[in-house]
This record gives structure tokens, C-alpha cells and sequence, in this order.
């Protein structure tokens, strides 16, 4: 039996890189998987058929998962943004990056069309909360270097709003790949979906990139979100204040006495960023625990 990491999967065919090759594979059944729907980057155990394609038995342990993108064992979480149209709204980075953080997954915040826009205080704001952000230009090549190395021999995948560039982007870190991009509808401000299915592509680097379809405000309520009482430990920026507010319960939103909240005042942790948080906190808290998803 042999074993790799699934590429692309489409029309309930997976192709998987064993490493030397990618076979394409029909799963055996879903009882194989305890119920589990085989995902992009999932890494499996297979039988090679004697007609050159494959048998898929078994799905290994995963790191983390992810419903959108419907992606698997993520080392790092890409979150392409733009101030330049399609301006990206930062809540949209905010939940993006607190469900990454949930998984275990690292984000790396990405402003991109920087020869347009610079994108200098969106990039602030995740400068100060601690996470590793680019500000790179699709078009001209700028910070392009910057994010082939911050990527090298990782499994990540690209996500953002629709129209930010993530195809471009990985057109630009690999020459030849020639992934297909859209244009920006001048009326709304916003991108064509060009990526219709999540694909991992090899790059020279040694990392395994995933461009994934795009998303808007409206989809962001598909994706799955920590509970209340854990999102505040996907703010990586309060960490320094959790435990230090008058409550033990605190939901660090409007309480007395809390210390996140001091910080947000002391300009210590980005308003917008807590505003996300508050916004966050709510919506987790309209989802009862019965309804959500077992991780």
C-alpha cells in the first residue's frame, strides 16, 4: 500500500502525490473513513490498480481542518487582503485568522495590489497584533521574494475576498503557472470568481500552496467558529491580559474592569481588531452548542 497527500479532489476522483507521481483515486467507501469526506491535503494510504490509478483506503490523522476552504493539514493560513478594489474589510481577516487559530494553524496576512494602494495602515493593524504580514504587489513583483520564503517547505493555503489576487499572487511565485484570474466589476468592487475547486500546487520553494475560491461577507457565515467562551484565546494580542480582569468570567466586550478592554483604550490592541472580537462573540454566542460541528 502506498501513501501521499491529496492534491485535488473532483467529482468524487482524488488525485494523490505519492511523491513521484499523481495517481488518480476512487474512494472505497465511506465506512473506510468513519464518516470522513476526504479532503485537499489530506494525506492517505492508497492501492496502486493495475490500470494505473488507485484505491483510496484509509485517511491518515489530520493536524487540522478547515470547511472553507475545504482544506486539510495546513501548516499556514495565507489571508490575502487589498485596500487597492476590492477594498478588504479587516473583520473578514479577523474571522479568517481566529478560525485558523482555533486549528492550530499560523496566519500570515498578505495586503497585496500594494502598487496601487499601499495597503500601509491595514497592514499596521496586524503588524501591532503580532502576525506576520507582507504587503506585496502581483503586478510589479514587489515582496513577492519576502512571501517565496515565508512559504518555503510549508503546506499553506491562500484565502481571501474575491478580487484580492490570490491566483495572481501564485502566478507570480511560480513563473508558468498561468492559473486563471478575473477582472474587478467596476459596479460592485469586487472580483469574478475564478477558482472554482481548492487545488495544492508544488511549487520550487518546496511548499504546497492551495489557491482556494474566494469568498464575501455573505459566506463568511458558512464557516465554522470557535466557541464564545474560546474565542478570546484566538486573539493572539490579548494573551498578555487574559486573567488579569476584575471577573474570572469575563467576555472582555463591555464588562468592568477588564484588562483587554484597558488595552483597546491604551491603544495597546487595535480598536478594530476588538471590534471584530465583539462582533465575533456575538455570533458564536447565537449558535447553540448542539448545532455546531464536532472538530
Amino acid at each position: 500500500m502506498s501513501q501521499g497527500i491529496i492534491r485535488k479532489a473532483l467529482s468524487g476522483f482524488y488525485y494523490v502525490d505519492d511523491g513521484e507521481k499523481v495517481v488518480t483515486c476512487r474512494a472505497r467507501g465511506k465506512h473506510r473513513y468513519n464518516q470522513l469526506t476526504p479532503l485537499v491535503g489530506d494525506r492517505v494510504r492508497f492501492t496502486a490498480l493495475d490500470d494505473g490509478s488507485g484505491a483510496l483506503e484509509e485517511i491518515l490523522p489530520r493536524k487540522n481542518e478547515f470547511y472553507r476552504p475545504a482544506v486539510a493539514n495546513i501548516d499556514l493560513l495565507v489571508v490575502v487582503a487589498s485596500q487597492a478594489v476590492p477594498v478588504t474589510d479587516p473583520f473578514l481577516i479577523d474571522r479568517v485568522a481566529a478560525i485558523a487559530a482555533a486549528r492550530g494553524c499560523e496566519s500570515l496576512v498578505c495586503v497585496n495590489k500594494c502598487d496601487l494602494e499601499s495597503g500601509d495602515s491595514l497592514a499596521a493593524i496586524y503588524e501591532q497584533a503580532g502576525f506576520p504580514t507582507l504587503r506585496v504587489s502581483a503586478q510589479t513583483g514587489e515582496g513577492i521574494e519576502d512571501l517565496r520564503r515565508s512559504i518555503a517547505g510549508k503546506v499553506c493555503a491562500f484565502t481571501g475576498n474575491s478580487g484580492v489576487g490570490k491566483s495572481s499572487i501564485l502566478n507570480a511565485l511560480e513563473e508558468g503557472f498561468g492559473l486563471a484570474t478575473g477582472e474587478i466589476s467596476g459596479k460592485l468592487g469586487r472580483g469574478r470568481h475564478t477558482t472554482r475547486h481548492v487545488e495544492l500546487f508544488r511549487l520550487s520553494c518546496g511548499a504546497l500552496a492551495a489557491d482556494t475560491p474566494g469568498f464575501s461577507s455573505f459566506d463568511m457565515d458558512k464557516m465554522e467558529l470557535e466557541r464564545k467562551e474560546k474565542l478570546q484565546f484566538s486573539f493572539r494580542e490579548f494573551a498578555p491580559y487574559l486573567g488579569r480582569c476584575r471577573f474570572q468570567d469575563c467576555a472582555h466586550v463591555k464588562e468592568k474592569g477588564c484588562a483587554v478592554l484597558e488595552a483597546v483604550k491604551d491603544g495597546r490592541i487595535p480598536q478594530t481588531r476588538h471590534q471584530s472580537y465583539v462582533r465575533l462573540y456575538e455570533q458564536a454566542k447565537a449558535v447553540p452548542d448542539w448545532e455546531r460541528k464536532e472538530k
